[in-house]
């Protein structure tokens, strides 16, 4: 149980025996766990390096158990500590490959460079998405966050959603789980349901964007901002990308109307295992509420829930107990 920490199972043997009667000496430990002195010395030497045992000021072949409080709790924090480096490699990582492939996607691709247009406000967005709507012929790929949707937001859609089905054309959309807590916008997808859209529920969604025939998307021109404006984005090797990113979220995502399931392993929703690596990753209930489209007071709940799952006393002591059972994607 104590590997995650570093400690080997006899390491861990010799501890709790310890901790059981600290006055056992090596002969007596040996005659405890029916083992031979030098393995129950090896256990001692390992304990000693963790900091876990220290040698007696009055008795100077004696050992002394360090509080486990205290010793367990900064070996937790060593171990926490170096998951986060390891976040930080995978993202500085990412950050590479996202430049790498930007450079790719400017040198080759028959030599077009990305045409991008910005959006100034939601006014010169909602124009500019009624005229790629009427120009759409076949396929409209959408992720559409924030939770449940305002009035104004269904109302500039529905006319817009209505012409393309009723065209024929295909809708697949990806809204948050979160949206089944605002009935509205439940009535507002029961609608689509009925007029032939595709919708399906996940946790967390990368961005919010609207893919038209894949040759063009609208993102977000600052994701934490959507009122601001938005990109239209032009090119093959960038819409590629995004219709990748869709198909892929759209695989893992929920039909809307079923309920979610919980994972075979961890016994957990999608939603409360999207929470987890948000937390590992060191978000604030704030930053966790508003990606996922819940409240803050939500979010602590979900949290709390967590914590009691894993019998965590901490957020801190919750990261390492997800991760010494492997519930926790850090790719």
């Amino acid at each position: 149980m104590l590997g995650i920490l570093g400690l080997s199972a006899d390491g861990e043997s010799v501890y709790r025996a310890m901790l059981s009667a600290p006055e056992l000496g090596v002969a007596e430990l040996a005659d405890e766990l029916h083992w031979p002195p030098e393995r129950v010395r090896d256990a001692l030497d390992e304990l000693a390096r963790l900091s876990l045992t220290r040698r007696s000021d009055q008795q100077p072949s004696g050992l002394l158990l360090v509080d486990p409080e205290v010793g367990l709790e900064h070996l937790l924090a060593q171990r926490q500590s170096e998951l986060a480096q390891r976040q930080h490699e995978i993202t500085s990582s990412r950050v590479a490959i996202r430049q790498l492939v930007a450079e790719y996607s400017a040198s080759v691709q028959d030599g077009r460079k990305l045409d991008v247009e910005r959006l100034d406000g939601v006014d010169a967005v909602r124009v500019k998405l009624e005229e790629l709507a009427h120009n759409c012929t076949s396929e409209v790929l959408e992720f559409i966050t924030g939770g449940g949707q305002s009035e104004s937001n269904r109302e500039a859609s529905r006319p817009l959603d209505e012409m393309l089905l009723r065209r024929g054309v295909s809708m697949r959309s990806v809204y948050l789980e979160s949206v089944v807590n605002h009935s509205r916008t439940v009535s507002y997808l029961e609608w689509l349901n009925e007029l032939g859209a595709r919708i399906r529920l996940a946790p967390a969604l990368p961005l919010r964007m609207i893919v038209f025939d894949r040759q063009s998307a609208v993102i977000p021109s600052d994701p934490e901002n959507t009122a601001s404006g938005a990109l239209l984005l032009h090119g093959t090797a960038f819409i590629t990308a995004l219709c990748s990113l869709f198909e892929q979220t759209w695989q893992e995502a929920s039909p809307f109307g079923s309920p979610p399931s919980r994972h075979s392993t961890t016994g957990l929703t999608p939603q409360m295992q999207t929470v987890l690596g948000l937390l590992a990753r060191g978000h604030t209930d704030e930053v966790v509420a508003r990606k996922l489209g819940i409240s803050v007071r939500t979010s602590r709940r979900i949290t709390a829930e967590l914590m009691s799952e894993l019998g965590a006393r901490s957020r801190f002591q919750a990261g390492a107990i997800a991760a010494e059972r492997g519930w926790l994607r850090l790719t």
